[in-house]
Parts: structure tokens; sequence; C-alpha cells
């Protein structure tokens, strides 16, 4: 017997190691070979010693280079070599060069290889042992001519086939002649570059065969047996995706008749080692002989799970000269072979099955493994760091699993493919977990064209890695985000509290109803407060970015600290878009969220009549559709306004709000100075009369809405000493503090008898904002307006905030102390803080002032209107224009007439926004609208009713399953719902990150934890940024709760030039002028030339991965502008390929 020293395996990857394995375990010395390409990857490590190979050469023809290996193998004493499977292991002539050397090749003799390891000879011998074959060409074709001779002869459709190869490679079947003619060649060429031979035959294909292999083991001296079937009926392009034993659909009796015939074929040669013998059996249950494979398969494993027989080890025992019943094989004969149980091997490949399977290249930054009991794992290049390039085979890991009953060893292997995580390459997983639940894999009745019958296995729920989306997000900011601020902030405090059972006004309401709490509240001697610190506190003086988690974090604080409140406005005007549009958050769950959690409150929101919550006038069903679903989500208090003050674009929402028995706040907006008895537009009596007009719609309660903080101290006690003289309707006011003077406002309406005042807790009032609750408070102390709550909790919330506060600050405006400016331009105070960023972004930062003073002289030319959003929106955006384009009022009429104005403007003097009161000034309107003809009535009675079906198949075809409060969102911004999906579904639910790590990313070396969902928390840390790259991009490498992982993030930053690396340019999948590769490779063929005319389906280009040629074909007609590669260009997926005209 021949002892091995050495072997050396002429392989790579996944069967390279499985080999090694088996050698160290039977004590000989292993000697891996591997390709520049090779040199990181983790099979070479796995063996005792590792050889580059193939310098200058090509990555495929390093490993088939014969006389290389075999210079190698002497030089280094190697005894044996191994061929794995692929690459040399059906090339005889590698064979006979080992024997000529004196090395032994652990496989059969090359006589035995020539007659069955090409198809074509291996059909003669079938024959010869009496074994049925396929109708074909028992000789090599050489040109089209002869295979469209045997195809007319015996009929579509054909098989062409690579004489010399497996695994697929090489395979086409032709359904036409055009088919045939398109494919032969496609086959040649892949045929050459995997084997080095384009030999090709042609036969009949069978349509819906189940594929057939058994496993057969021979020795020298004339002993054979077979170790059972295996069903590789699971393919997809002939290359087999998922293997399994028993083939338990079929008949033993005709499975037995299988595994003799393969012995037939054996014996009559005199076959030893290890080989595959692989039959069709057609639906009729004959089964025909196709071909040898004279070597181990992808597959063996799951016969050696069944048998307990290591067919490498037997492989290597038998190459040593060992009889099959010795000692150490341990065959007795064919009786001694027990076949127990079930097992199938799924192939775990980087192969994006939702682009048809184009190989997936790139680094993995994430690999998990998934064994346990019943569990084989074989892989090859799977570890957290490993690059998966496009030149070789795209497996990265076989998922083997044996149990006693079938429907176990499905459930293993679903399990331990639902636990293997990867990351940063597209996989198959997704699509694997759909073969293993379908009933045909079940019941074992899947055919050969399972796959391509059953489109719905590629409805693939995306599993998306949410740890890289994470790394993505905070990567994004850390990276690029230049006001990302150093991360010193306190961590907020909720204060304790304790959860009771008691009355608040929401239980107040919902026992006396809307018109019965209106009573109580007139009945009530102390001023009640309403809180706006969770909306218009923050939308004032931070552009309305406050996220939900903070909210939510302090709202049961709120809800039983600061019991005696009136309600808390928490919902509406801008915080709805801003939630979808900045903060990527759903709105309606904030509703949901607060409103569980402060039972016992009066939720608020403010409503911009038949704007909603919009910028625009909506069709009535949509008003009437938005206020129902908020009022079913929590509302119980409505504030209505108008722009305007036109009673009619508010009447429809008062309306439907006492229509779903909720409180409706009918409200006016607050303009001029009812002290300045020369301003009279805006008078006492104005005020007076729209107030009756409100009572009359039937609302519970009267507001105030004074947005600019205009309402100067002892205006606001003759406002509401004359309102209370005339209306019977509790008064709520709602102020800025933006000059200073709000708490002093809101002590003379308490004077003058006002009901309900909106305030702020003081870490987030003053300025902007509201006034302070907790002054308020503490000034009504002791006195029969006394609020009754308790000053040092409303303290304790007031620290919590003033935590919260700096993490927002890149928000606030520049604004640090009460302006009397307010008073002269009549800025509201969300807009003021607003408007600088607005003006400089038009590159008018340095004419600030002039952009002020222009608002006050646009409101005076425009009639001195109510401003507020939207009307606000519109005078703003009128006095950019003006001072961009150097217009006055005085010269506008002349040097205005052939401009076009801010959508704004066009919509308001259109009378989109309603009817101002005083009405337009006419000649400026006939300037705006050029002719066109302004709207006299309420929009909504001019605007068609929204198609709620239509927008819920849009949404449906988005690929949600929309909720009522889905649609309406989509309804009010559908451009800012749909971006918000796409958000989602990009980088998931970004609720649960810190608002701390949402805005400001990590520093290095900072740790935070982020809650993905109940139960499931991530310890993450920033360990370093990386250095800039050539290509512009950074690498930043995080610990996630103890496994580091590590992303690239482009740095935009970066200015031109300054990047040394050539920036690669991608097709934008939205444009149909733009074809980009489909697949990672390198391109072999370019096949048109600029000029030309192309029609839709008409072949661009060839590309090449993973050995497997693709083309890449015009998805219009169209004309070439320009090409952008060459032959020979390594390409990346996406990458801009060409351009049409």
């Amino acid at each position: 017997m021949k002892k091995f020293k050495r072997i050396l395996v002429a392989n790579r990857g996944e069967i390279a190691i499985r080999i090694f394995r088996a050698a160290r375990e039977m004590g000989i010395r292993s000697v891996a070979i591997y390709s520049e390409e090779d040199r990181l990857a983790l099979f070479r490590t796995k063996a005792d010693e590792s050889y580059e190979i193939g310098k200058g050469k090509s990555p495929l023809d390093a490993y088939l280079d014969i006389d290389e290996i075999i210079s190698l193998a002497k030089k280094k004493g190697v005894d044996a070599i191994h061929p794995g499977y692929g690459f040399l292991s059906e090339n005889p002539e590698f064979a006979r060069k080992c024997r000529e050397e004196g090395i032994t090749f652990i496989g059969p003799s090359p006589e035995v290889m020539e007659k069955l390891g090409d198809k074509i000879t291996s059909k003669i011998v079938a024959k010869e042992a009496g074994v049925a074959t396929i109708p074909g060409i028992q000789k090599p074709i050489r040109n089209e001519e002869e295979a469209l001779l045997f195809a007319r002869s015996c009929g579509y459709p054909v098989m062409i086939k690579a004489a010399a190869g497996g695994g697929g490679r090489g395979m086409r079947i032709a359904q036409s002649q055009e088919e045939l003619l398109d494919k032969f060649q496609s086959a040649k060429n892949e045929a050459k570059k995997a084997f080095g031979d384009d030999s090709m035959f042609i036969e009949k294909y069978l349509h819906k065969p189940k594929h057939i292999e058994v496993q057969i083991l021979g020795d020298e001296y004339g002993n054979i047996v077979h170790l059972y079937e295996r069903d590789c009926s699971i393919q997809r392009r002939h290359q087999k995706v998922i293997e399994y034993t028993p083939a338990f659909s079929l008949p033993v009796e005709l499975r037995e008749e299988i595994c003799q015939d393969a012995l037939k074929i054996a014996r009559s040669i005199g076959y030893s080692n290890a080989g595959t013998v692989e039959f069709l059996v057609d639906s009729k249950g004959d089964h025909y002989f196709i071909e040898v494979n004279p070597r181990v398969q992808v597959e063996h494993t799951v016969t050696e799970m069944c048998t307990d027989i290591d067919i490498v080890q037997s492989q290597i025992l038998v190459a040593m000269g060992y009889r099959l019943d010795s000692d150490e094989i341990g065959i007795r004969g064919q009786d001694a072979i027990d076949h127990r149980g079930f097992s199938i091997q799924c192939r775990v490949t980087t192969e994006d099955p939702l682009n048809n399977f184009m190989p997936d290249t790139g680094q993995i930054n994430l690999y998990r493994s998934s064994s346990g009991f019943g569990v084989r794992l074989d892989g090859g290049n799977g570890f957290t760091g490993a690059v998966i390039s496009p030149y070789y085979d795209s497996l990265l890991v076989k998922v083997i699993t044996e149990a006693r009953t079938w429907k176990d060893a499905i459930r293993k292997a679903k399990r331990s493919l639902s636990e293997l995580k990867v990351g940063g390459v597209k996989t198959n997983i997704g699509f694997l977990l759909n073969v293993l639940n379908t009933k045909d894999f079940e019941e074992g009745t899947c055919d050969t064209g399972f796959i391509e019958e059953h489109p719905e296995l590629f409805e693939i729920k995306s599993s998306k890695d949410k740890e890289l989306r994470l790394m993505k997000i905070i990567g994004e900011r850390v990276v690029n985000d230049t006001k990302a601020l150093e991360k010193n902030f306190d961590v907020p405090q909720v204060p304790s509290f304790e959860r009771k059972d008691f009355k608040g006004y929401k239980q107040i309401f919902d026992e006396l109803g809307p018109d019965g709490i209106k009573d109580h509240i007139l009945r009530e001697k102390k001023l009640l407060l309403t809180d706006t610190t969770m909306r218009d506190a923050h939308q004032s003086l931070m552009a309305t970015r406050m996220r939900t988690i903070d909210l939510v974090k302090i709202a049961e604080a709120m809800n039983y600290n600061m019991d005696k409140l009136f309600s808390v406005e928490m919902w509406g005007g801008a915080t709805f878009d801003v939630a979808y549009r900045f903060l990527h958050e759903d709105p309606w769950e904030r509703l949901r969220l607060l409103r569980e959690r402060m039972p016992n409150m009066l939720l608020q929101m403010l409503i911009r009549g038949n704007n909603t919550v919009g910028y625009k006038n909506y069709p009535d069903n949509v008003v009437v559709k938005f206020i129902k679903e908020s009022a079913k989500n929590g509302v119980d208090l409505f504030r209505v306004f108008d722009s305007l003050n036109w009673l009619d674009g508010m009447r429809l929402s008062i309306d439907q709000v006492l229509e779903n028995g909720k409180i409706a706040e009918a409200t006016m907006c607050y303009t001029g100075d009812i002290l300045d008895e020369k301003r009279d537009k805006y008078s006492i009596k104005y005020y007076v009369d729209f107030a009756k007009e409100l009572e009359r719609t039937g609302a519970q309660i009267l507001g105030i809405k004074d947005m600019s903080g205009l309402l100067k101290p002892y205006a606001a006690k003759k406002l509401i000493k004359n309102l209370k003289e005339e209306v019977g309707l509790p008064i709520h006011l709602h102020t800025h503090d933006t000059t200073g003077n709000g708490v002093a406002t809101i002590l003379q309406a308490t004077e003058a008898g006002v009901d309900i005042v909106d305030t702020a807790v003081n870490s987030m009032s003053g300025l902007t904002s509201q006034p302070a609750l907790n002054s308020v408070v503490a000034a009504l102390k002791n006195t029969e307006r006394d609020t009754e709550i308790d000053l040092d909790k409303a303290e304790d919330i007031s620290k919590y905030w003033a935590a919260v506060r700096p993490v927002y600050a890149n928000f606030e405006s520049d604004l640090k102390s009460g302006t009397t400016e307010i008073y002269k331009y009549e800025i509201p105070g969300g807009q003021y803080s607003n408007l600088k960023p607005q003006v400089e972004s038009f590159g008018l930062g340095h004419k600030f002032k002039d952009v002020k003073e222009m608002y006050k002289r646009v409101n005076e030319m425009v009639g001195d209107i109510v401003k507020v959003t939207p009307s606000s929106k519109m005078v703003g955006d009128f006095a950019i224009f003006m001072v961009q384009n150097e217009l006055t009022p005085e010269n506008i009429l002349e040097k205005g007439k052939n401009l076009d104005y801010p959508d704004s403007v066009m919509t308001y003097f259109r009378g989109m926004m309603g009817q101002p009161y005083g009405g337009f000034p006419k000649g400026l309107q006939e300037m705006i609208l050029k002719g066109e003809s302004p709207i006299t009535k309420r929009p909504g009675e001019l605007l068609e009713d929204e198609d709620f079906d239509k927008i819920k198949r849009h949404l449906e075809d988005r690929g949600i399953s929309p909720s009522e409060e889905d649609i309406i969102s989509s309804a009010l911004y559908p451009k800012v719902f749909d971006d918000y999906l796409d958000y989602i579904k990009e980088n998931g639910e970004v609720t649960r990150i810190g608002s701390d790590v949402f805005f400001h990313g990590l520093m290095e070396g900072e740790s935070t934890e982020i809650s993905l969902e109940e139960g499931k928390t991530l310890i993450v840390t920033l360990i370093e940024v990386g250095k800039l790259l050539e290509d512009g991009t950074r690498n930043l490498t995080f610990e996630i709760n103890g496994s580091r992982r590590t992303i690239k993030i482009k740095d935009e930053t970066v200015k031109a030039g300054e990047s040394l690396g050539e920036e690669k340019i991608y097709a934008d999948p939205k444009n149909e002028m733009e074809v980009g590769s489909s697949i990672p490779g390198k391109i072999v063929k370019v096949l048109v030339a600029e000029g030309d005319e192309v029609k839709k389906g008409d072949s661009l280009f060839v590309a090449e991965a993973m050995k497997m040629e693709t083309n890449i074909v015009a998805n219009i007609d169209g004309k070439v502008k320009d090409i952008r590669v060459r032959e020979g260009d390594m390409v990346e997926s996406g990458q801009l390929l060409l351009c049409f005209e």
C-alpha cells in the first residue's frame, strides 16, 4: 500500500477546505495552490502549506495550468493530487501527466476519464452496457449547420452541452432555430473559458424531467458499490441549487433500477474511485443516462450524511490502494451500506435572485453562521472581511441538514438558513427559503423546470441587514454632516411620577361631551393652561424638528405630574409633514403613542381649515377623512383657523369636528394693533363681529391666534374684555413671546377674564415660542385665578426639556433675546425663526434686513392681510422675490409685469388660499395673473373629490398594505409620503435611534445603545473613522454587540479634484436613456458602436462574472449616443455603460 505524506489540492474554495480537513484527519500534510486574486482567500490558510501559481495569468488560467501545478507538486515532494470538482477534475490529460510524473491522481484512470468524462463517449459506453440514453449526436458538432441539421431531424427543443464540462457551464436550451443560432456561440465561449475546451454536442431535450444521480465508489480490484441516489432536480440554468437524498418521490423499484444501471456502466469499464452517474427520469417513469462525472460532486455531502461514509477519505484510501472491504474503508459489500434518514443540501451563493441571479461582489461586512444539531456547514469564503471577487464560482457555503424524517430535515434547513446572516453582498438565502416552503418541495415532486415555472419563488421578502442600515445612517452623519455638534449633552432625566386614577379634562370631556365641557370651562375660576411644548413651541424655536422619541419619554410624567393642565397641544400644523419629510417618522404613530401615554389629557391639534395640515386647499372629501382619522386616533380638541380669517375656509372643518363628537375651537387670527386708532382695518368691531360669526358655527371654544406676538398686554385686556361682553364662548388665547411681552399679555388677558391660555414650559418658552408656563403659574399663585399646577413638578418637567433642547441647537434661529421689531414687521414667530435660513438659501443672507423691510411693505401692498401659514409664507416668498429682482411697491406694476411669480404668490392671487378681508388689490392681481381669472368661491367647491381607491392601489404597488391613515397622508402629501416609504424601505425605522445620534452621529470611541425593536438592543461603538481613500470614500469601523464591522461612506464634503481616484458613474435607474451594468464583472464584448440604431431587446454588451456570460440588452428603441466602457473593462453593478440620444 502507498502511504501519502503530502496531498496537493488542485482547486480552491469550499472543496479545497473539505479535502484539507479529510487529509488532516488522516494524518496527511496538505498543500494548497492559489492565484494572485485568491491570496487573501480563506481556503489557503486551512492547508499546511500554500503556494501562489499562475503569476501573470488570468484568474481562471492559474488553476488550469497543468505543467505548473505538476512542477510545483514535484518540487514540494507531493505524493498525490486531488482535483476536487471543476477546473482540471475531469481532464484526462492532467491525470495522465500526474501518472507520468509518478504522482497519484486521486480519481479514476485517464483511460476511464476519456470514456466517461466526455458526454459523447460516455453515451457509447452506456449503450454498450445496455442502459438507455437520450437521442443525440455521438460526436462533437463543429458548427451551427450541424446543430441545425440535428434539430430538424429530432425536433425542438434541443440542448447544447459542453462536451468537457459540468455544473451547467456551456449548456443552453434552444426552443427554435433563432434561439439555437443565438445560443450556440455563447455556449461555446462559456465552455472554452470554464474548461479550456469548446467542443459541443447536441441532444433532444426532455421536458420537465427529474434529475437523479447515483453516487458510485470503486476500488482497483474490481469492487464497486453505489451509495444510493440523490435528487438534483431543483436547478437554475442547469446548475443545481438544492439537492437531497433519497429521491423518495420515485418508486423504490425505479430507484433501485437506476442504481443498478449506474453499476452496469461503472463495471463495464472497471471504474475506480468516486464518481456520479446521472440520469433524467421523464414524467412516464422512463429513465435515461445522461453523463458520468468522474470526480467528487458538490452534493456528495448529503450522501455522506445518510450513509456515514466519508467519500473524500474513501477517495484517498482507494488511491493509496486499499480495497473497499478493507478495515480502513470498511465497506464489506453493497448490502453493508445502509441509507438512513433524509438529508438536504442548500447552496448559498452570492447571487441576487431579484436580478436574474446575477453574481454580486464586494466585501462581506457581516457573517454569522448557523450550525446546530443536524446541520453541517461546508464553507469556502464565508467570514467577515472576505472579499467576493467576480472571477470564481459564487458558492459561499453549503448548508446541509440531516434528520430521521423528511419534514424535520426541511425544518432544520429552514432554521439554519434563516439564522445565517450575511451582509455586504447579496445572497440567494431568501430564494432558497421560498423553495423549501413550497408544497412541491415537501412532496418531492419538483422537476428540472420547477424554478422557471414558479415565478412566486422570486417574491422574496428582503431580509434587510439592520446593523448595516444603522451603520450607514450614523456613518453618513459622521462623515458628511458638517454641522454635527461635539457630543457633550446632558442625559435628559424623566422626573419620577406616580400612576394614579384621577379625573383629568379628558375624563371630564368624555363624561360631559363637547357642549358640556364648554359650560364646565365657563364655570371654572382658575386660569386653564394649554402646554404647547410638544407642538408650537418646538415648531417655532427649532423648525419643527422635535422627534417622537423625545416627546414620548416625558409624556407619562406630563400626564401624572401636570394633572391640572387643560390640554396638551401636540399635533398638527407643520409637525405633520416635517415628521415624514425630515424625521422619517409616521406622525400618526406619534399621535397614537402620546394618546396611550397621556390618558388623562385633552390632546389638541392645529388644523388650517380646508388646508388641514397642508399648504393648499384640498377637496372636501380629504378634509372630511382627515378629521375623521385624527379624531379616531386620539385628537380631542381641534383648533380650526383660516389664514385669511375667511369663515368659508373654516366652516367645513368645524362641521366635521362637531360631527365626530369632538371639541371645536373656532379661531380668529390677530393682526394689526387695536390700540392704534389710525389702523382701523382690524378694529375691535372687526374682531367682535367675527367672533359672533364663529360662535354661530356651533363651536364650543373661541380661539384667538396671535401668531406673530402682536397682541400687546393692554390690547389683550381690551380685546378679551370686549369679547367677554359680546360672546358666550370660553376664550382660548394663543400668543408668541417674540417681543418679550408674552407673560404680561397673558396676565392682562387673565385680568380681563380669558378662560384658557397657551404656554410652554420655561426651558422651551420665550422668543418665538409661547410665554413661560412656570412663570405664569408662579405669578398667579395665591390669587383667585391660581392655576393649581404644582410648580415644583412643572420645574422638573422643564429640566427635562432643558437637557433635550441643546441636541436641536442647529435648528434654532440666531434670535437670542426678545425683539420689538415684530411690531414693525409683523412676521409670525415660526416664520421668523425660519426666514433667515430661507433667505440664505437664495444667496441673500447679506440682505436679510432688506427682506424684513420688504416683508412689511409687501404686506401693505397686498392690503394688510392676516399673516399665518400659508398666507404668511406668501408674503415671505413675495418679499424675497422682490429683493431678488430689485422690485418695489412703486415700480412693480411696470417692472414686474413680465416676471414669473413664486407659486405661493400665484396661488394666493388666484383665490386658492381664500378671500382676504377687504379683497385683493385689483391692479396687482391682474398683473400677476396675466389675464387668468381668479376664483371667488371656496376652492373646495371647485375641486374634484380625491380618488382614495386610486391612492390605495398606488400604495399597494409601492409594496405596502395601506392603512386609512396612510391613504390620507398620501392624499395630502403624495411625493413626501412616497419619499418617506422609499426611505423606510432603504433604511428601516429610525424612530428608536436616540436624537443625539440621529442628528450628530457618534464620536470616535463613543458608545450608544439603540433598541431596534422590543427585546432587541444593539450596543454600538464607533471605533475609527478612516482616512480619505482615492475613490473619495472613508472606511468607518464599528463594534456592534462586540463584533467589528466596517462600512464605506462616500465623503461628500471633499471638494472637486481633492479625491485622487477616478469616480465611477452610475446609470440613473429612472432614466431609460441610460444603460447600466446588470452585474459586477468584466465587459468581454461591446456589440454596438456610437451612432448605431438599436431595438428594444437587442444585445449591447456581453459581461462575464464568475465564469458565466450575461447579455446586457437595450431597454428601449434608440440611437447610441456614447459608450462609456471598452472590452476588458471591469465594471460594478449599475455602472453606466451606454447612453442613448
